[in-house]
């Protein structure tokens, strides 16, 4: 008879990831499988990560009119972030306060926020306006329904929300990032598409699988692998709000190099692509040229949610085979994350064998070993 295998406690479990976080980096190994496999610890990862920390909930463009919105989930507390009428970029608890149904899904327009099951109406400011049939009830009074507010920032053109009032502003928060990738210009990239998927594995592995370029030469040998030399890639010691590595190269694509009009990268930056993971769970590749990105939520243990999406740079925008550059861009993003999806679900079944190990990291997976002390440092603070 199989023997049932009992689940690490949780404690013992974060004792075993900072124990792991504790060595010096040459010594450094993978985390403890159980990390991607346990529901207790994501619960704590819900807790310290997703809850009270800064998550991207995507693009500023996409919020350009009255009204525009988009929806985004804090580890079960549904946002929706829109465009006002003073134009402004605001986010609110997405819950109606009647019978707490969810209001708005994914993203669009709107003139007010209806609530699908009463038909309650708020403003673009979330003020109650409307209410049918509740002016019978002598106990009901509209002005006091306000929907809750959530802090909303927008850096580099990409809007953040948290649930936290005592987190540092944004642009603090990723102060050594923007000294490091501003001259990019980034907030003045244009996004070309932008979709929901759903892949059978842990938030994690495919954060680690994003935020290292060892994979490639093997992962990705029929796409960007032939044009990914190891030994080109610098992966510096990370910050604590991200980690990041670079890649100095001739590009696969026209656009993974600055445009001929391009006047503020120069030199090697022209050819370089920078790789950011912006804990928790925002992922970017940023080239002079292109950028795409990956934000991710846990799905449960074992499936993450992932908003994907990418775009060009303003001088590629305004190339006249601008629709040629965003149809081979998405081409290939789409080829190269089959590649990782047939990897990271294929990590995400070996984690949960009985005589599954980690190894010693390598010196280009640095990123992944800040990740993980990232993760052992808040995990631990409750």
């Amino acid at each position: 008879m199989a023997q049932l295998i009992t689940p690490t406690p949780v404690a013992e479990l974060t004792a075993m990831l900072q124990e792991n976080c504790d060595r010096d980096f040459s010594d450094a190994r993978s985390m403890p499988p159980e990390v991607y496999t346990s529901e207790q610890f994501l619960e704590l990862e819900k807790q310290q990560l997703f809850r009270t920390q800064w998550l991207c909930a995507g693009r500023a463009s996409r919020l350009q009119k009255t009204g525009d919105y988009l929806t985004c989930n804090l580890a079960g507390q549904p946002v929706v972030v829109l465009r006002d009428n003073h134009q402004q970029i605001r986010a609110f608890s997405n819950v109606c306060l009647h019978r707490m149904s969810v209001l708005l899904q994914g993203s669009g327009n709107v003139r007010s926020i209806v609530c699908p099951y009463h038909a309650w109406g708020y403003d673009l400011d979330g003020k109650l306006r409307g209410a049918a049939q509740m002016d019978r009830q002598s106990g009901f009074c509209k002005s006091d329904y306000q929907l809750p507010s959530v802090r909303c920032e927008v850096w580099r053109g990409w809007v953040y929300v948290t649930l936290d009032e005592q987190l540092p502003p944004l642009n603090e928060h990723l102060r050594e990032l923007d000294a490091l990738i501003g001259h990019y210009r980034m907030e003045d990239y244009v996004e070309t598409f932008q979709e929901e998927h759903i892949w059978d594995s842990n938030w994690k592995i495919l954060a680690e699988n994003f935020m290292e370029s060892y994979h490639l030469p093997m992962l990705h040998r029929a796409t960007v692998g032939p044009h990914s030399r190891l030994d080109e890639m610098e992966c510096p010691q990370g910050y604590e709000a991200f980690n990041y590595h670079w890649i100095t190269k001739e590009a696969s694509l026209a656009i993974g190099n600055a445009h001929p009009d391009n006047q503020h990268l120069e030199g090697h930056w022209r050819k370089t692509t920078a790789l950011l993971s912006i804990y928790p769970s925002h992922l970017i590749t940023l080239t002079p040229g292109y950028f795409w990105y990956l934000i991710l939520q846990p799905h449960g243990v074992d499936q993450v949610h992932i908003r994907f999406g990418g775009g060009l740079s303003p001088e590629f925008i305004n190339d006249p085979k601008a629709a040629e550059y965003m149809s081979s861009l998405k081409t290939l993003l789409d080829e190269v994350n089959a590649e990782d999806r047939q990897g990271v679900e294929a990590v995400m079944r070996g984690v949960r064998a009985p005589l599954a190990k980690p190894g010693h990291l390598s010196h280009l997976e640095r990123p992944n070993y800040d990740f993980a002390r990232y993760i052992a440092k808040r995990v631990t603070q409750q």
